[in-house]
């Protein structure tokens, strides 16, 4: 299942308010310094895709994606959009400039 919120989508029309709307797809970003996160980018549909219509915009997720994740959430907040998952999609150890480590 997909959530968008309506913060979101309000964001997300104000950005195609003078473009074509594209569709935007999730996905799961390897690396970084807490693990691999969920983001969003501009794409075409794939065969492998889950295709979510909500308000104007379609949402593409890689059905493999959605199988582990379960549930996606898209809200936005003062520092932007923020994706998030109930089941755990990578093994970030820590953040960046941290002494953790992943033993």
């Amino acid at each position: 299942m997909l959530e968008v919120t309506d913060t979101a989508q309000k964001q997300i029309a104000d950005y195609f308010k003078e473009k074509e709307v594209e569709p935007v797809r999730i996905l799961l970003q390897q690396g970084g310094c807490g693990g691999p996160s969920l983001v969003m980018g501009l794409d075409e549909p794939k065969d492998t895709d889950n295709v979510y219509e909500i308000g104007r915009v379609q949402y593409l997720v890689d059905k493999d994606l959605m199988r582990k994740a379960r549930f996606i959430k898209v809200d936005f907040n003062e520092v932007g959009f923020k994706l998030t998952s109930r089941t755990a999609l990578g093994g970030g150890c820590s953040g960046c400039g941290s002494s953790g480590s992943c033993s």
